[in-house]
């Protein structure tokens, strides 16, 4: 009978460090020449290892950067631990951890590749930027933070049409969520504050045009969210407060452009054969499902790292946002 491992997301940390090992073996000489850290039984964890797994602190002191590395050396040794008692389990050459390396050794590649690619995007002028902040008042001089209440709507797609002709009828979100118990469907209700930035950019300009007591339908991934706007006040950035973040953004936004450009010459320049039940090359738009709405914020497309996938996939995953 074949053992069969599942994967959980501490083996798979231990998975990414044997794609690393993979990747920089035949470094005998330069390890050598690295300075130490500690040794976990025969295995030696150097200073360079935990300077690379050292989190990114702002301005840190000399003793928050002491502190850190601690810490990060800490970890790495609980990990070699595990390591030492995979390989000798040999799970190192179960067919699925071998799997999973080579997916995480693909994974630091691509990422690799696609970081060096897009290094060289320009930094928008001051022209770009005055013209950006000046197209969305909602996000700067005109910049809200709401108080939203909202009730989330798991309902099948062939049931929205029907909820959404209901909402109309609907006077609060009370009348949602019995509507919602009623017709057995699973709700979620929360109350949040969120600054304009924070919300998707199509949302925040729609919230921008309604009043204090309005509401909203939007779709989400398994139905419909329905939005109150509890309380609402302006509180706006002028350009020069503004002009950092709208930078970052749209640098961002021109790396993402220059990758899927330069995917897009590659999958034009390469031969590529689809085969067995994949024959026929990838699906027509009309085969394929429905896209989600966008449902990034500026906040968290400031700071975007594209991530290896397949296409946008390719492009978008493992996002995340830039702290204020």
């Amino acid at each position: 009978m074949m053992r069969t491992v599942r994967l959980s997301a501490l083996s798979l940390s231990v998975v990414a460090l044997f794609a690393l090992a993979a990747c920089g073996d035949g470094g005998g000489d330069e390890k050598k020449a690295t300075q130490v850290a500690a040794k976990v039984n025969k295995d030696e964890i150097t200073v360079h290892q935990v300077n690379a797994g050292l989190p990114r602190l702002n301005n840190p002191t000399e003793a928050q950067s002491k502190a850190a590395g601690k810490q990060t050396l800490e970890r790495l040794i609980d990990q070699q631990l595990f390591i030492q008692k995979a390989v000798e389990a040999k799970l190192d050459r179960d067919p699925q951890v071998m799997t999973a390396i080579e997916n995480a050794k693909r994974e630091i590649l691509a990422r690799a590749y696609l970081e060096r690619a897009m290094a060289h995007a320009s930094k928008p002028s001051a022209e770009e930027v005055t013209a950006f902040f000046g197209k969305h008042p909602e996000l700067f001089s005109e910049r809200r933070l709401y108080r939203l209440q909202e009730v989330a709507v798991q309902v099948p797609r062939d049931q929205q049409d029907e909820l959404r002709a209901a909402l109309r009828e609907m006077k609060s979100l009370n009348d949602v969520v019995a509507y919602a118990k009623q017709h057995n469907l699973r709700v979620n209700a929360n109350t949040s504050a969120r600054a304009a930035e924070q919300l998707p950019m199509e949302l925040a300009a729609r919230l921008h045009a309604m009043k204090d007591g309005e509401v909203i339908a939007v779709p989400n991934a398994g139905g419909i969210t329905v939005l109150q706007i509890v309380q609402s006040q302006t509180q706006p950035l002028t350009e020069q407060q503004a002009t950092p973040f709208i930078e970052q953004f749209l640098t961002n936004r021109a790396r993402m452009e220059m990758a899927r450009a330069d995917l897009k010459g590659l999958r034009e320049a390469a031969k590529i054969e689809y085969v067995g039940d994949f024959a026929g090359g990838p699906p027509a738009p009309a085969e394929q499902p429905a896209a989600v709405p966008e449902t990034k914020s500026p906040a968290e497309q400031i700071g975007q790292q594209p991530a290896a996938g397949g296409d946008d996939d390719f492009l978008e995953k493992g996002l995340s946002g830039l702290k204020k």
